[in-house]
């Protein structure tokens, strides 16, 4: 046979086994597992990884294009962990609810590869053996052949003894699986693996089951070890748990993902695979490469016991970080293609993994430039606009002090070390234990001398060569690098922000390596501002605005009415239209520069700058880039705001309650005041009648009453037929007013 005829018939046989699009269920693909696997697969064409394809798929993920989904990709289904506020995105071609498991079982026999990730995920190893079972005892309904693909830890390996007690440094592979013993909160772990083997046995032709053993994952925006990440994030001291001397085995979760779409292309033979990088990394070596990488540089030793009081550790992690195991993917490297993320480990791709964690979390630091005249209001702005975005604001005075500061201590600390040493002898055996590591780059004291002789010779000034090397520094420090800065007017001059951007060495080799391209190497990156803004205005409005600060604010600065002229008129002298650091900035960099001139500053009367700052806000800066809350800040955030909104709840019905009882005793209150105001007006009212009637009381005793008794009783003795006239008669006889 002809190498064409070879060829052709190789080529068929690829054809032949890369099918239409196929679909993947995968489990929770809202947690940090499903959804990277998701992203990483739903780019994979079927079949790719026959014949290397998964290089493209693995390209387009870590440069992060959106190119258009291409055609004979795997289609991913999936459930999601928290379905409340859960936003499909577009790599998920159909979420699938698990609250029916007939529903879901319905789903399952639809799909091509099933997967179960039960890693981080115990709450779902119930589920995946269900799954396996169940789709077992529906074999006979099975159309087309299905994959079902068990994601497990390491952690089922924790406890396993040496194959060889004479080198307990040998790794583990596939093929000592049998011999695993778990650790003690993972034996339903263990058991689900046994039962996926199992059921694997039973029907191979139509349900092809594998259990895939993941090391620790790290990658993207991490996962177990982003307590460390989010605290070197924030320039804190990493905490080392214990002396760090265990191995762990790691792996980037796209590495894993790869490791699937290999499975799910070729169906190899073994059943039980071990995923992990060739690197044997101690929790020492993790930790140090990343506080020296991305931190302060700094690790503390903390107590195994004290580990669980940091709030970004479970206990689940804390019993994955605390393993010892060493383990060789042997199965992975010998049959599959893969384009390696991270092949040789954590520690040695660390630049990378950071950058990618960076990115993931949206963490670019923010780099701003504000420049103007002497009092437009660049230190206030540039300190408003620092809190809210939380970067760090960069005074040119600050820099100076700090930079002094720190040399004045480190030549302290190394006089005192010097007298030290040999004093304490155990401290030298600690010394002599501990790894040999990397030295630290310390500051060269012998330019302290020179420093404080320029300053004295330039009246407390600093020449321009030492200012722009406290910048840089400063700049380059990780607290800038991570959470950004802004410069506050600074560089004043030309030649002071060409010295300070101009690029480095290693930005140049760079550019001459991507083919000498000027763009690259025309300033420095990593420290050039990607957002300037301009302020300008009149220098009558300055003046003017500088004597209405409060008095406060003017003492001990250069805001002085000499000094601000003189200021002024320095300013104005190194920025016209020639010559200025704009010119920089616009013509060599060819930057944009945001300019706001003096119509917009004048026209802002508040003493903040109120106006100035939400315009930055709004049309140039706009959204924070600092780093968000996790969703257990944002649980416990949401618990709080429940919390204080039952407590107003119950706070106001308790005063509507109060109201409402204080207002029925008043009205008794009232009530019973009412009644006795009542009967009291009713007292008077008799007693005022009484006393009104005296008078004619008396005038009856005395005129009327003696001549009606007497009539009444002469009537009642004779009894008269008519007793009113015989009255009448009597009365008229005997008036006694009538002679």
């Amino acid at each position: 046979m002809s190498d064409n005829e070879m060829e052709e018939d190789v080529i068929e046989t690829i054809d032949e086994k890369r099918l239409e699009s196929k679909r993947i269920f995968i489990n929770y693909v809202d947690t940090y597992n499903g959804r990277n696997l998701s992203k990483y697969l739903s780019k994979c064409v079927v079949g790719a990884s026959l014949e290397g394809g998964e290089e493209e798929a693995g390209n387009e993920e870590e440069n992060g294009t959106g190119e258009t989904k291409k055609e004979n990709t795997y289609n991913i289904y999936g459930t999601v962990k928290i379905s409340e506020d859960y936003k499909q995105p577009d790599y998920i071609k159909e979420i699938i609810s698990n609250h029916n498991k007939d529903e879901l079982l319905e789903q399952l026999m639809e799909c091509d590869v099933i997967i179960y990730d039960i890693i981080h995920e115990p709450d779902q190893v119930d589920e995946a053996c269900w799954a396996i079972s169940t789709l077992n005892s529906q074999i006979d309904k099975i159309d087309k052949p299905k994959i079902f693909i068990l994601l497990s830890t390491v952690m089922t390996w924790a406890k396993t003894k040496p194959a060889d007690p004479e080198d307990p440094d040998l790794p583990f592979t596939e093929e000592d699986f049998r011999r695993r013993k778990c650790h003690p909160t993972y034996k339903e772990h263990l058991a689900a693996e046994k039962t996926v083997i199992k059921f694997g046995k039973a029907s191979k032709k139509k349900l092809t089951t594998y259990v895939v053993c993941a090391g620790l994952l790290y990658g993207q925006e991490e996962s177990i070890f982003h307590y460390l990440f989010k605290a070197a994030w924030h320039n804190n001291d990493l905490c080392l748990y214990g002396n760090g001397k265990n191995t762990l085995p790691t792996m980037h979760i796209n590495d894993l993902a790869a490791v699937i779409q290999n499975i799910a292309d070729q169906k190899p033979k073994a059943r039980y695979i071990v995923a992990v990088d060739d690197s044997k990394p101690t929790l020492k070596q993790i930790t140090k490469a990343v506080s020296k990488n991305l931190g302060s540089g700094k690790v503390k030793p903390v107590a195994k016991e004290d580990a669980l009081l940091n709030k970004e550790i479970s206990q689940s992690d804390f019993d994955m970080i605390s393993i010892d195991l060493k383990m060789d993917a042997a199965f992975i490297k010998e049959n599959m293609q893969i384009r390696w993320v991270a092949e040789s480990g954590f520690v040695e791709n660390i630049p990378k993994i950071i950058k990618e964690y960076k990115t993931t979390r949206n963490l670019i630091p923010f780099k701003v430039c504000i420049l103007g005249p002497p009092g437009v209001g660049k230190s206030t702005i540039a300190h408003q606009l620092a809190q809210h975005y939380k970067v760090h604001h960069i005074h040119i005075k600050d820099v100076i002090n700090q930079a002094i500061e720190n040399l004045n201590k480190f030549a302290k600390r190394t006089e005192n070390e010097t007298e030290k040493v040999n004093e304490d002898g155990d401290a030298e055996v600690e010394q002599e234990e501990e790894e040999e590591e990397e030295e630290e780059e310390q500051p060269d004291l012998s330019e302290l001398d020179a420093i404080n002789e320029n300053m004295e010779s330039n009246n407390g000034r600093l020449d321009d060569q030492y200012v722009i090397k406290f910048f840089k520094e400063r700049l380059m420090s990780k607290p800038c690098q991570n959470q950004g800065f802004i410069l506050d007017g600074f560089p004043k001059t030309r030649e002071q922000a060409q010295a300070l951007f101009e690029p480095d060495e290693q930005e140049e080799e760079t550019g001459e390596e991507n083919g000498g391209d000027e763009e690259a190497t025309k300033f420095n990156k990593l420290i050039s501002p990607e957002i300037i803004i301009k302020l300008d205005s009149s220098d009558d409005f300055l003046c003017k605005r500088i004597m209405n600060l409060p008095e406060k604010l003017v003492q001990d600065t250069h805001n002085t009415e000499e000094g601000l002229t003189r200021r002024l008129s320095e300013y104005r002298e190194l920025n016209n239209e020639d010559n200025s650091v704009i010119n920089v900035f616009e013509e060599d960099f060819e930057f944009d520069v945001i300019k706001i001139g003096p119509e917009m500053v004048e026209e802002d009367k508040s003493f903040l700058h109120k106006n100035l700052v939400d315009l930055i806000r709004s049309n140039h800066m706009k959204e924070p880039r600092n780093y968000g809350l996790s969703a257990a800040e944002k649980a416990e955030l949401k618990r709080i705001e429940i919390e204080q909104r039952l407590i107003k709840e119950r706070q106001e019905r308790e005063e509507r309650e109060r109201l409402e009882a204080d207002e029925a005793i008043e009205r008794v209150k009232k009530q019973t005041e009412w009644n006795e105001k009542l009967e009291q007006i009713k007292k008077e009212e008799v007693e005022y009648l009484e006393t009104q009637s005296i008078p004619l009381r008396n005038y009856l005793m005395t005129h009327v009453m003696p001549t009606l008794t007497k009539g009444l009783i002469e009537c009642c003795k004779i009894k008269p037929d008519d007793p009113i006239d015989y009255l009448a008669e009597y009365l008229f006889k005997n008036n006694p007013q009538v002679d």
